[in-house]
């Protein structure tokens, strides 16, 4: 089947569709929009952008497509306020958070923009209480390990990260999930580009802005990378991920234990023209 077909009794011959397309896929010609390649990404560009609603396309047909009389634009004072108020949250209240609401998370996460419209995200998903601290205990284990290697012996990290095990061995205190309920894990085909760890971030990032919206906190943190990254196959084997599959991050889950009252500081802004 042909890439685009169009409603010539609807097309104006505007030629946004071409314009926006970012392959170069679509052309215009005398009798309006016309494929010229079939190297389409399916990003939907050409499709959502025709104010007639003349143009199909078979990668992303225009029956899926939802109907936006306007797109809804924050003021500036209310987005940069929403903006600034997101908060990583480290303690979480005692109770899970049901499976609809993580997966109402993770269908807005999927929307985030990815490289070439790449996409290739899933997500492994873990809220059973005992893997969670089988979890954090694996991580330790691997820690106490690693702090006795030259990467980490004597490094500016070595007090710190011995501190936490201590911590954890001595009184139970868990900095690696923080006591989450939910642990949310990206997880990338082995065989893609690095751009599937951007794509990955892309994506947490809408996670996290939404969370607050359904009354969820979220907090991505970088201790469970570095073990899962390492290779460890007791984590690995605890994960159980198919075989193909990578880890690129993690987002803990729950809900809030506190609400933050005040917006914090950042270093002064530094920006450089040319």
């Amino acid at each position: 089947m042909d890439l685009i077909q169009v409603d010539l009794k609807k097309c104006t011959k505007c030629g946004i569709c071409s314009k926006v397309c970012s392959t170069g896929a679509i052309g215009m010609n005398e009798q309006g929009p016309m494929a010229v390649s079939q190297h389409c990404i399916a990003c939907g560009h050409c499709v959502a952008i025709c104010p007639m609603g003349a143009l199909d396309n078979i990668k992303t047909p225009l029956a899926n497509q939802i109907l936006l009389e306007a797109a809804p634009v924050l003021d500036q004072d209310t987005a940069a306020l929403f903006l600034r108020s997101r908060r990583s949250i480290r303690e979480f209240q005692d109770k899970p958070v049901p499976r609809e609401k993580i997966m109402q998370l993770l269908d807005i996460a999927r929307f985030a923009q990815t490289s070439g419209n790449s996409q290739g995200v899933s997500y492994h998903v873990i809220d059973d209480r005992d893997i969670l601290r089988g979890i954090t205990a694996a991580f330790f284990d691997w820690l106490e390990t690693a702090l006795k290697t030259p990467l980490y012996a004597g490094s500016p990290y070595e007090t710190s990260f011995s501190a936490h095990v201590a911590n954890y061995r001595q009184n139970g205190v868990d900095v690696v999930l923080r006591d989450a309920p939910c642990l949310v894990i990206p997880i990338v085909e082995k065989r893609t580009l690095p751009t599937c760890r951007d794509n990955t971030l892309f994506t947490l990032a809408y996670a996290e802005l939404f969370a607050p919206s359904i009354g969820l906190g979220t907090c991505i943190s970088g201790f469970f990378n570095i073990c899962a990254g390492s290779g460890y196959k007791p984590l690995l084997d605890i994960l159980n991920l198919p075989v193909n599959m990578q880890v690129t991050a993690r987002l803990m889950v729950g809900y809030p234990k506190y609400a933050y009252r005040r917006l914090v500081d950042r270093n002064p802004l530094k920006v450089t023209w040319r």
